[in-house]
């Protein structure tokens, strides 16, 4: 079963995510991508994350289906114009990469090429209307296409941005445009992403469309110091901070949070799985989809 038909099955999904190489090594794509055969449902793979030149999305995805493992191709607004993200599009679709992730992408400013103009034609809600528009049938144009692509649509939420209201109006754009599955922001306070679940229950989202909440396992606590820091949008329970300070095995510590929190999440009202994000430790993630109970 592929995740749309894992998802529209009603089962509780996992999905990974891999960061390709800054460099044309296929081989870093496929070693990587034994941590996930088996293991998880689809893999993420990042489009030049924090702005930094990586291979391609798609590229990667194309391995990834190789080594038998299905991806989810990110796509982001600041690097194409519309014309450029259509036609990406198109390869991909023949390519047989269907999961596509529609992001806005990190200011180039933080990346390693800060004097690159950005584009940013389309912002992440057109371009999941543009995505929609194409399984329709059709080009931005309206140039009609003998052989429409039958994606699979997802989008990103951040449940701990300010205001809350108003992200939930996004997402709700994002959903009625054509969005059919939401991956958030990694969850590390509890508290403030049930209040955000609460208010999408109250609209009926979670019906509309798949929520899969982020996790992002650690392994020390500098890592989360810095996420506090200097991620916009990311709220840390004090407690894990402690936890990870205290703890004289801080990998281990960062596992049994990681564990905690799914469980948690998985009981939620709505939440239709997770979404984990181990940033340079893929190789965690066999271990964390096992002591979860998650394991296929």
């Amino acid at each position: 079963m592929t995740l749309r038909e894992k998802i529209a099955a009603g089962r509780f999904v996992v999905c990974g995510e891999l960061g390709p190489p800054q460099s044309g090594d296929d081989e870093v794509i496929r070693k990587k991508a034994a941590y996930f055969r088996g293991i998880v449902d689809a893999v993420n793979i990042t489009d030049n994350q924090t702005a930094i030149v990586r291979l391609s999305s798609i590229a990667s995805a194309k391995i990834l289906l190789e080594e038998g493992v299905e991806p989810i191709c990110q796509m982001t607004c600041r690097d194409r114009n519309r014309i450029a993200m259509q036609s990406d599009l198109l390869g991909a679709a023949a390519m047989g990469i269907e999961n596509v992730l529609c992001l806005t992408g990190d200011h180039q400013r933080f990346g390693d090429h800060p004097e690159a103009r950005s584009v940013f034609d389309l912002d992440s809600v057109q371009l999941v209307a543009t995505v929609n528009r194409m399984k329709e049938g059709y080009l931005l144009s309206g140039q009609e296409m003998k052989k429409k692509p039958d994606f699979f649509i997802g989008a990103a939420a951040n449940p701990f941005a300010e205001p809350m209201e108003m992200r939930i109006i996004r997402l709700e754009k994002k959903i009625t445009v054509g969005a059919q599955f939401i991956q958030t922001q990694p969850v590390f306070d509890l508290d403030r992403f049930a209040e955000w679940m609460r208010l999408v229950r109250s609209r009926g989202l979670h019906t509309q469309c798949a929520i899969l909440a982020g996790m992002l396992p650690v392994r020390s606590a500098r890592a989360l110091d810095y996420m506090q820091r200097e991620v916009p949008g990311m709220r840390i329970r004090p407690e894990y901070l402690q936890r990870m300070r205290d703890s004289a095995t801080p990998q281990e510590e960062g596992v049994r949070i990681a564990v905690e929190i799914i469980t948690t999440l998985r009981a939620m009202e709505g939440v239709r799985g997770v979404h984990l994000m181990p940033v340079m430790w893929e190789s965690i993630t066999p271990r964390i989809v096992e002591e979860a109970g998650l394991m296929r």
